[in-house]
């Protein structure tokens, strides 16, 4: 065997290892379609866990997001973000001035409810001894 001649050329190993290269090939080009398909997909998936009230809008621009990225990363924004809940936080920070002030309870409002709870509790287990 000389210096210049190729390894398994001619032989049964050659095609073999050219099957097993196109195979490798196939699944390799398989899984990354296989990825990206279920990281587009989801806005979906987590808009129909969510039973989101736009699935119908999330659906339609996770498709358009083929083409333009940006709308999918709109769908992503629209599918994760509770957009009640958002506004809601952004009304509240834009009227945070103004907001009612709930007076906090004193130390002897909580002491009595904390003895009226107990009271409460030794209540129940006496009965549920007694019933036994």
């Amino acid at each position: 065997m000389s210096l210049l001649s190729m390894p398994f050329v001619d032989t049964n190993i050659d095609t073999v290892l050219s099957v097993f290269a196109g195979v490798v090939l196939i699944a390799t080009i398989a899984a990354v379609g296989i990825g990206f398909w279920k990281i587009h997909e989801l806005p979906i998936h987590k808009a129909s866990t969510k039973e989101h009230h736009q699935i119908g809008l999330i659906t339609a621009l996770t498709w358009i997001g083929f083409v333009w990225h940006w709308v999918w990363v709109l769908a992503v924004i629209i599918a994760f973000v509770d957009g009640e809940k958002a506004l809601c936080r952004i009304r509240d920070i834009w009227h945070g001035d103004r907001l009612p002030v709930v007076p906090a309870l004193s130390t002897d409002a909580m002491t009595t409810d904390a003895m009226t709870t107990d009271a409460m509790t030794t209540d129940a287990m006496t009965t549920d001894t007694e019933e036994k």
